[in-house]
């Protein structure tokens, strides 16, 4: 999955705690968030904490996505050390619990 796929994959779930996201998916949505954050918090602190609380939740939902791809409950997101562990491992190639893996993503 590309970078801008995985910002429109971000966006697009926003609050869907449901399904499963791939690891690139949660990656790149990541370093997004992150690279926001520091934008916006260099033009206005304001502006930064605006920033921050918009995407908490789609950040929260990409990782909670993530757990179910790896066959684990989204709660494993609140354990830090284990759930950086979690978030590195390759998903289930198979369906799982939680459903089908994403498909895979063509880039042209």
């Amino acid at each position: 999955m590309s970078f801008a796929d995985a910002i429109k994959a971000g966006f697009r779930n926003y609050a869907n705690f449901k399904g499963r996201a791939m690891r690139s998916e949660y990656w790149w949505w990541t370093l997004f968030s992150f690279l926001a954050q520091a934008a916006a918090g260099t033009v206005s602190e304001s502006i930064g904490n605006l920033v921050s609380i918009a995407l908490l939740l789609p950040s929260i939902s990409a990782g909670v996505r993530r757990m179910h791809d790896v066959d684990r409950s989204g709660w494993w997101i609140l354990f830090p050390i284990y759930n950086i562990v979690l978030l590195a491992r390759r998903g289930d190639a198979s369906e799982n619990r939680f459903g089908p893996p994403p498909p895979p993503r063509v880039v042209p």
